[in-house]
């Protein structure tokens, strides 16, 4: 049996937005599943998009950022990450961010990904980029975050995305994706 991609094969019956604040709403929405049953889905909508930057600077070091993240009630380590109101060009967000966590201004930017972060139950996506040529200020981090900046070889960095020390999707996808194209690259 053939899948259809462009064909959605969920019927919305209704949808009620329950809950919002300045960066997501919460959505109930009566459907009828792929299969014929009737059912509920929340869908966490985001008002900004996620923006993740792999800082590295030319002795091959990159730079993370540690914080305590409310939700998961625990201490995790991620490159620097910031949102991206609708509207905002992502690359000025991302520049914005990189400046604002860590001090760091970078002359080279890539977008390297795109991704979903978590497509089962929100609708947030998120771009990664890798920024050179570094030059070095002062952070500004917002109040709601109190941060540890870690300068680590980028080696490092990846082989923590590996082994569980970074646990973050978006940093754990973007690392991994630079470790394969260095492989691919052979360098």
């Amino acid at each position: 049996m053939a899948i259809l991609e462009n064909k959605n094969p969920w019927i919305t019956k209704s949808s009620e937005e329950i809950y919002q604040n300045p960066w997501i709403s919460v959505l109930h929405e009566e459907v009828t599943d792929p299969g014929g049953r009737e059912g509920i889905y929340g869908v966490v909508q985001f008002k900004n998009t996620a923006v993740g930057i792999i800082p590295v600077d030319e002795e091959g070091y990159t730079y993370l950022v540690g914080q305590y993240r409310y939700p998961l009630k625990e201490y995790s380590w991620e490159i620097p990450e910031g949102g991206c109101p609708r509207g905002e060009d992502e690359l000025e967000a991302a520049i914005r961010e990189l400046k604002e966590e860590t001090g760091i201004v970078a002359e080279t930017w890539e977008k390297i990904q795109t991704l979903h972060t978590s497509n089962s139950v929100t609708n947030e996506s998120a771009s990664i980029y890798l920024a050179r040529n570094l030059t070095f200020g002062e952070s500004k981090p917002e109040s709601t975050e109190e941060l540890q900046i870690r300068r680590v070889k980028l080696e490092e960095a990846i082989e923590m995305a590996l082994s569980g020390k970074i646990t973050d999707a978006m940093s754990v996808a973007g690392l991994l994706l630079v470790h394969a194209q260095k492989k691919q690259r052979g360098l």
